[in-house]
């Protein structure tokens, strides 16, 4: 399916041209349906469910929960929903979550942290697209051989596991070597920034932070109420913890007894038990670097009606900036 096909797929269900991230032990069925109900695409890393059990439980009830309301309410906007799945190779759980994939058929299925080749077949057998994460330009030259639908870049700034590039370089550069879909992460945090991804050359935003401190989201509420009430500064990236690097609050690996200073990197990469009994899982939190722009816990649809407003908001002002810039020039020409 090319560009444009995708796109207007995806436009049709939705209020607006951005993906809830999939955030360790934070995404989940509530936060998912939430934002799916609202407008907003919305995804879950499959590790955020315990068993193989629970996970099958999510994938059934994020499905019927749609479902129904697109049943109910037929005219309204039921955006669809993502899996995010670990395609490393040191992820034991790959072959059954596949399965569960093949079996609820979420329309979108994200990869992240190895190549997506693993489940593109599975995913396009029931017409599901596969995005991949990619936090580097070599990472999205090899992801875009694999007849992917859509790249996600993790630029700089995004919480959790991270970039190193700028998101104004990412774009540039992939877009030199693929047409289809971009999806930007990193730093994103209101409407502003959505429209400006899209004027780099973006088709839709990531956006993780501003959805941990939902009222529906999986998030402690200790979480919760430091990412509102962090900044910036609080953000440290580090490898430490997985051995691949990413943007972590300072308050929360302090509070972990540990000292941000002093943390020993990570020498291998291992995602094979991620919800261990390890501080590194249970109780050292993540944000991006858009982290200043969340000021309350709300409900994901105030959420997503404040990002609308400044969305539409900034659409009229660039427009009204264009029209002034028009008569000037006219002024000028006489």
């Amino acid at each position: 399916m090319n560009r444009e096909s995708i796109l207007k797929r995806i436009g049709e269900k939705t209020v607006l041209p951005v993906i809830a991230a999939p955030m360790f032990l934070v995404s989940g069925p509530d936060l998912v349906i939430a934002s799916c109900k609202n407008g907003v695409i919305s995804s879950f890393p499959a590790p955020n469910a315990r068993t193989i059990e629970c996970l099958e439980e999510w994938m059934k009830q994020i499905s019927e929960s749609l479902l129904e309301e697109c049943i109910q309410h037929p005219n309204r906007k039921v955006a669809p929903w993502a899996a995010n799945i670990i395609t490393h190779q040191s992820y034991d759980r790959f072959e059954q979550e596949l399965e569960l994939i093949q079996r609820y058929q979420p329309p979108i299925v994200i990869t992240a942290l190895g190549s997506p080749a693993r489940v593109v077949d599975a995913v396009h057998s029931y017409g599901g697209l596969v995005f991949a994460d990619v936090n580097s330009v070599h990472f999205a030259k090899k992801a875009a051989q694999a007849n992917i639908d859509g790249l996600i870049l993790v630029s700089s700034g995004a919480g959790g596991h991270t970039g190193t590039m700028t998101g104004f370089a990412f774009v540039e550069a992939v877009r030199q070597f693929w047409d289809g879909i971009i999806i930007l992460a990193g730093g994103i945090s209101s409407g502003k920034g959505i429209l400006a991804a899209q004027a780099l050359g973006a088709d839709l935003v990531y956006m993780g932070t501003s959805f941990i401190s939902a009222e529906e989201s999986m998030a402690q509420q200790a979480y919760k109420e430091m990412v509102v009430e962090a900044e910036c500064d609080d953000i440290l990236m580090t490898n430490a913890f997985t051995g691949v690097h990413a943007n972590m609050l300072i308050p929360s690996i302090k509070q972990a007894g540990l000292i941000p200073d002093k943390l020993q990197p990570k020498e291998t990469i291992d995602f094979s038990s991620p919800q261990g009994e390890s501080k590194a899982w249970r109780d050292i939190w993540s944000a991006g670097h858009g982290v200043g722009a969340t000021q309350m816990i709300q409900p994901v649809a105030s959420i997503i009606k404040q990002f609308q407003k400044e969305y539409e908001q900034a659409q009229y002002d660039l427009i009204t900036t264009n029209q002034w810039k028009a008569e000037i020039q006219k002024e000028r020409v006489k």
